[in-house]
Formats: C-alpha cells, sequence, structure tokens
C-alpha cells in the first residue's frame, strides 16, 4: 500500500473533476493522506448512504461524513499516523459491503513496462495490460490496466460495483496513455467492461482489448479469468523447435469447430473438451498431421466465421473457458497432430463495444477512412504506424504460441494489409510517402511480428494468405523478405478450379492452367489450397463444381485430389470435401454425414485416406517441395487429349516416383510413358481402383521398362491409361 506523506489539504476543484467524471488521477484525493500529525480518508461514492473506515488493527471506526458535496465523504483523524483500513458500505439500495480501499496502492505496473509498450516492443504486454488477478503488498485482488491516451476519464466496471462508473475511476500513468486500478478482492469469473469518457463529453463502455476470456455472444462483456493449466506436450514442443517443415509432410485439414459435428442434445455446440478426442481420432484415421482452426478468437457474429474479431486474446466462450482450449491443444499434442490457427491482423468490425474508436478517437485506426477504413468490407483498418497498436497485434500473435502452444498461425488477408488501395476505387486511398500504394508501415509490423515469432517460439509456422504476387513473401527478414514460412499458393487454386469444372472436352484450350503454376512454383514456399472460402458464398462445394454425370463427378474429384496431392506444395483441405460433400459449407450446420448411406460417399473418404497416406508415406512427395529438384515434367504439351506426367523425386533416389494424369474421360492402352531409367515399375496407386469406386482399370502388374526415346527419356513403360485418372509408378528394386 501506499506510503505518502505530504502536506495534505482537499482541493475542491478535484473533488469537482471527480464528481462531473472527469478526474484521471482519482489516487491523488481518494484513499488515506497524511497531513502533519493527522490523517484524511477520503472516498467518492455518490450511491452510499453510510461511509466507515475501519481500522484493521484496533477494530476501531470512523464515521466519514459529505457534508460539502453530496457523495463525497471525508474524515480528518486528529493526531494519528497511517493505519490500515477496510471501508464499510451501506448503500442506498440496501447493499452493505466492507473492502479494502483501493486507492491506497501506489502505481502496479513497473515503468519499463510501461515504456516498452510505449515504444511498441513489450511482447508479453499481455501480462500486464487487461485483468490480472495477482497479490500487491500481501493483498490479493485484480489489477486492471487499459491503454487509452485520449480519454478524460476511465474506470472499471462490473457486477462486483453494479456497473456504476464512479465507483471504480482508474489512474492514468503519466503520459503512457495507460489508466490502471487495482481492486481488492476475489473477482475470477466476474464481469467487467471499462467506463470511458471521451474529452467530447461522451460517456460509453468497452470491452477490454486484452480480455482472455468474454461472455456468450451476444453479450459481450469481459470476464475475469485465470490462465493456469498444467500442460503435458514438454516433448512435442521440444521436437517441434528442431522440426523442419519445408521438407516434411505438412497435410493440413481445415476446421470450424461450430460446424465440423454438432451435439444431438439440443445444444447448439459441443465444448473444446468434447471435441478434441472426436476430431482428433477422426484426423488420425484419415491420415492428416495438422488441422487448421478457422478464427477462435472471439466475435460477436456466428456468420462471419471469426473473420470479425473483437477479442483478440479471448477463445471464443461459444466453445467453453480458456482451459478448455488449452485442453484441446493439449489433446492434440497428444495424439502427433499439430494445430494452426487464423489470425485476423488486417481489420477489425465497428462493434461499439470493440476496439473502434476506442477512447473516443481513432486510436486503433485511422481517423482518415481513407487509410482506416474498408469501404467495401465495413471493417476499419489498424493504424500499424502507432507504436502500441503494433505491441497489442505482435504481441497477441505470441500469445497464441505462449498461452496456448498453437503450433502455426495463418494471417488473414495479407495482400489487404499490403495495399493501400486494396479494395479500394479512385479517391477512396492516400498514397505512401512515396508516392505508391504499399503499406510500409504494414510491411513493418509483418516483419516484426514473423521475425519475433521465429525468435521467442521456434517451429512455430507463420502462414499467409496473400493472393497476390507480392515478392519474397517467404523469404527470411534478414534478406529483406516478409519472413513468413509458407504461403497459400492461390494462383494454383483459381487456376485449378477453373479448369476442373470444364467439360473435358474443352480442356484442351486450357491447358496452361495445369502447367502454369510451375513457372512460378520456385519463388515462393507454397501450400496448395482447397479451403473454405472456395464452397460458400453460392460457389458450390467441390464436388458440385466437377462436371458431368453423377459417376464422372466423383471421377473427376478424385483426379482433382491426385493431381493436388503429387504437385509440388504442402496440402490443406477444408472439412467435408473429403466425403464429397454436395452442399455448400453452412456454418450453422455440421458437416453432412448422413452422406455415408451411400457407397460413393464412403469410397471418396477412402479414397482421400488413402492418399493421405501415400503423401506421408512417400518422401518424393514432400521433402524437395521447395527445390527444383524434386520436380521435373514428362509430357506438359499434350493438350489435345489433356495428358500430363511427371517426376517427383526426393533425397533418395529409391523414392522417385512417376506420376500420369488423365483430364479426359478417354482410356488410353499401350500408352507409353517416360521412364527416369530402366527396371521394373510398379503402380503403387490409381484413383480408378475399385475400392475407390472406380473402374479397376489400373495397371496391376509391374511394368518392366523398355529402351528407347520417348519424350526425351531413353526408357518407357507400356500402361494402361484410366479416364480421367491419377497413376503413381514407384521403381521396384530387389526380387
Amino acid at each position: 500500500m501506499t506510503n505518502r506523506k505530504e502536506v495534505f489539504a482537499i482541493n475542491w476543484m478535484e473533488v469537482e473533476a471527480l464528481v462531473k467524471g472527469i478526474h484521471n488521477n482519482p489516487h491523488h484525493i481518494l484513499g488515506m493522506h497524511e497531513c502533519l500529525d493527522d490523517v484524511y480518508i477520503n472516498a467518492y461514492l455518490p450511491n452510499a448512504k453510510v461511509v466507515t473506515a475501519i481500522d484493521t488493527a484496533t477494530r476501531k471506526r470512523h464515521t466519514l461524513v459529505d457534508e460539502r458535496v453530496p457523495g463525497f465523504f471525508s474524515i480528518v483523524i486528529k493526531n494519528k499516523k497511517r493505519f490500515d483500513y477496510k471501508l464499510r458500505v451501506k448503500f442506498n439500495d440496501g447493499t452493505d459491503i466492507t473492502y479494502i480501499d483501493p486507492y491506497n496502492f501506489e502505481e502496479v505496473l513497473d515503468p519499463i513496462d510501461v515504456s516498452l509498450f510505449n515504444e511498441g516492443e513489450h511482447y508479453k504486454i499481455y501480462e500486464k495490460m487487461g485483468a490480472h488477478p495477482m497479490t500487491v503488498d500481501g493483498v490479493e485482488g485484480v489489477l486492471f490496466a487499459v491503454w487509452a491516451p485520449n480519454a478524460e476519464r476511465v474506470s472499471v466496471v462490473g457486477d462486483f460495483n453494479s456497473w456504476d462508473g464512479s465507483r471504480h475511476p482508474m489512474r492514468k500513468i503519466d503520459y503512457s496513455g495507460i489508466f490502471e486500478l487495482f481492486i481488492p478482492g476475489k473477482y475470477t469469473g466476474e464481469l467487467y467492461k471499462f467506463e470511458i469518457a471521451s474529452k467530447s463529453g461522451k460517456v460509453f463502455m468497452k470491452s477490454d482489448p486484452y480480455a482472455f476470456t468474454s461472455e456468450l455472444r451476444p453479450k459481450n462483456a469481459s470476464v475475469i479469468a485465470d490462465l493456469t493449466y498444467k500442460w503435458k506436450d514438454e516433448n512435442w514442443i521440444k521436437e517441434r523447435e528442431t522440426r523442419k517443415p519445408d521438407i516434411s509432410p505438412l497435410n493440413i485439414y481445415e476446421v470450424h469447430l461450430g460446424s465440423w459435428k454438432r451435439p444431438d442434445d439440443g445444444r447448439e455446440f459441443y465444448t473444446y473438451k468434447e471435441l478434441a478426442p472426436k476430431l482428433a481420432e477422426y484426423v488420425h484415421q484419415m491420415g492428416y498431421n495438422y488441422i487448421e482452426l478457422m478464427p477462435v478468437m472471439e466475435h460477436p457474429l456466428d456468420k462471419s466465421w471469426g473473420y470479425q474479431v473483437t477479442g483478440y486474446y479471448a477463445p471464443t466462450s461459444r466453445y467453453g473457458s480458456p482451459t478448455d482450449f488449452m485442453y484441446f491443444m493439449d489433446y492434440m499434442h497428444s495424439k502427433g497432430i499439430g494445430v494452426i490457427i487464423d489470425w485476423v491482423p488486417a481489420h477489425f468490425p465497428k462493434d461499439a463495444h470493440g476496439l473502434g474508436r476506442f477512447d473516443g478517437t481513432a486510436l486503433y485506426e485511422h481517423e482518415d477512412p481513407r487509410r482506416g477504413e474498408h469501404p467495401h468490407w465495413g471493417t476499419y483498418i489498424y493504424n500499424y504506424s502507432r507504436n502500441e497498436v503494433k505491441n497489442f497485434l505482435v504481441a497477441n500473435a505470441l500469445y497464441w504460441a505462449d498461452k496456448y502452444h498453437v503450433d502455426g498461425i495463418r494471417v488473414d488477408a495479407v495482400a489487404s494489409m499490403l495495399y493501400l488501395d486494396y479494395g479500394k476505387n479512385h479517391g477512396e486511398w492516400l498514397p505512401n510517402k512515396f508516392g505508391g500504394n504499399e503499406n510500409l508501415d504494414a510491411v513493418e509490423f509483418l516483419k516484426q511480428v514473423n521475425s519475433k515469432m521465429h525468435e521467442l517460439f521456434p517451429g512455430v509456422m507463420m502462414i499467409a494468405e496473400e493472393s497476390t504476387a507480392w515478392p519474397k513473401i517467404t523469404t527470411p527478414v534478414e534478406q529483406d523478405g516478409l519472413g513468413f514460412d509458407f504461403k497459400w499458393n492461390m494462383g494454383w487454386m483459381n487456376d485449378f478450379l477453373g479448369y476442373i469444372k470444364l467439360d473435358p472436352l474443352y480442356r484442351k484450350y486450357h491447358h496452361n492452367e495445369l502447367t502454369f503454376s510451375m513457372v512460378y512454383q520456385y519463388s515462393e514456399k507454397f501450400i496448395l489450397c482447397l479451403s473454405h472460402d472456395e464452397v460458400v458464398h453460392e460457389k458450390g462445394s467441390l464436388i458440385a463444381k466437377m462436371p458431368g454425370g453423377y459417376e464422372d463427378k466423383f471421377s473427376n474429384l478424385r483426379l482433382g485430389y491426385g493431381f493436388m496431392m503429387t504437385h509440388p506444395g504442402k496440402k490443406l483441405l477444408f472439412m467435408g470435401q473429403e466425403i464429397a460433400q454436395f452442399n455448400e459449407w453452412n456454418e450453422a450446420s455440421e458437416v453432412d454425414w448422413s452422406l455415408f448411406e451411400f457407397d460413393a460417399h464412403v469410397y471418396m473418404q477412402g479414397y482421400v485416406k488413402e492418399l493421405n497416406k501415400l503423401y506421408s508415406s512417400e518422401p518424393a512427395l514432400y521433402e524437395l517441395d521447395s527445390d527444383p529438384q524434386g520436380f521435373s515434367w514428362i509430357s506438359c504439351n499434350n493438350a489435345n487429349k489433356s495428358l500430363l506426367s511427371y517426376i517427383r523425386r526426393s533425397t533418395n533416389e529409391r523414392d522417385t516416383l512417376v506420376v500420369m494424369i488423365n483430364f479426359t474421360p478417354v482410356e488410353h492402352k499401350a500408352y507409353k510413358l517416360a521412364v527416369p531409367s530402366g527396371g521394373r515399375w510398379q503402380e503403387i496407386f490409381s484413383s480408378d481402383n475399385a475400392k475407390f469406386g472406380g473402374e479397376g482399370r489400373n495397371n496391376k502388374t509391374a511394368k518392366q521398362a523398355k529402351r528407347g526415346e520417348c519424350d526425351g527419356y531413353d526408357h518407357f513403360i507400356s500402361i494402361t491409361v484410366p479416364p480421367l485418372s491419377v497413376s503413381v509408378f514407384k521403381k521396384k528394386y530387389g526380387k
């Protein structure tokens, strides 16, 4: 508690400021103050009837009075030095409470922490800002801290003070813009917000930007939380630090937790704890080694799928508590499954309780809407030039690695961050200082967050969803790149989907859409993605995009998945597409598991499972994804027949694979397929296998290579190429 010794007399101008709700340093007048040989005890409680100070040592009571200003209670105790006391307050509504006076505590935040935050370099600021149960001077309580530099006054409000902003006004720390208040008491689990009085005279409430959890929507109060959890994934984390994902299999199952599976007992959602074993078992059986979660950060609207974030530090309460989500992560790791989360630092919604105009001014966003708003999205854009805003975001990414042990972060809408004119028309944006459209502050922010993640949490992947040709996305920061580990290959995705939905009769006119991706394959480290974005907004599911009749649709989809899995690049597939769900994804209902009543969907699930097994067991399909030595065309120019063939290699020659793909419903018998060497070549995978729903026209016996020129190679094998199929061959060694 404070040890203030001062010549003290009540400044009635300060009292007036308290009454008006504009005092930003209430500790200066409230609490106990020594004055020569006397002490003052002051309290501002406008709804109180009786206020009594109780000496904790002697139990002597001192009644405070509010003779001059109603609600401002005070007493002078003569010939008395400082002593510990509690306030007993009887309110007009009959409430009677006793508590330790919060205005007897010195500043709790360390000046070094405050300075680092203002400089944008406090990478654990989430342990200082927000609401933190702690013990100060032997007293249990909660430290509240919030950045609101342009506010006239900030108060903590909650159930514990009847949401009365006059009860707990906060102290502003010098020029930092931070308000703090330590409130004695045990309040874990209690609701709270910050009541802010702006300089314009408006008074409003905001949720805590650093809150660890929130009320279940549509309510939006923050909740005081304890993040204590005993982790059991030490070995996983240690192994992750030395993992090399660019030369390892990376097969991602993208999931929306609220609509993967839903309970049949009338509840909206399964909890994190309930989902963990169900999802882990399914992912393991299917052969994926990572899941990617659409945003789990708190958001008000289900239909935003989590991409309109209001609680960046809070796992959504839809599925449980923060420690429930820790259990989910821990469980996934125990089953050998990595977890990537989606993160949205590009923009934020305008909900009144959120970050927008937080202290009555454009604090987290730019003031000028040409910089500060996405006109077509109806959201605010972060002001990455402001140190404290940048610190909020950088620390947030690190927080998910620190407190929740995430294995990767996929950064949403990176292109919208990099370009000042993204999604804007003429006159709706401002150029940078050089006259260009590059957002220089966003570039530096991305470099900082990627650098700090790799430094502080080695092995945690940073993944960019970036849809343009911005250079060096996955080049290290030290080499003037942005420092991401991977980039979603949106070019491949768009070309592939544009091609595969065509009637095979017309595919020959678009053959370059299959081959163009290899022109730029080694410019970045890519993930091939067929994500949720491709199966919403009337785009149709993947199976619905396929041309032809019922069986042809399944053949085309098997073909498409086979092409994806054998093409260089890591892999991502959105839930429901592995069973060929016909309906578009809808966040309000679960994956259409009832389709297993039909054999075709059972076969498709089995096909994807087998394809995942092929991918993870064949180093040639992942080891040299980012190395030109890992891929060679055999034939890429046979547009008239819509045929492709290529070689995939690893560091071991024995792992070499030859891939043959037919994008038409025409069968080719005795087809000459060039191979890189002589010997016997065995077909190890065929999408036309009968167990996948195919016709079984695959090559069942090993093929002896014959010497002879074929597509520039010295050997070839004679094979059957089934219609709409993918075939993979591997050389046999030994007997």
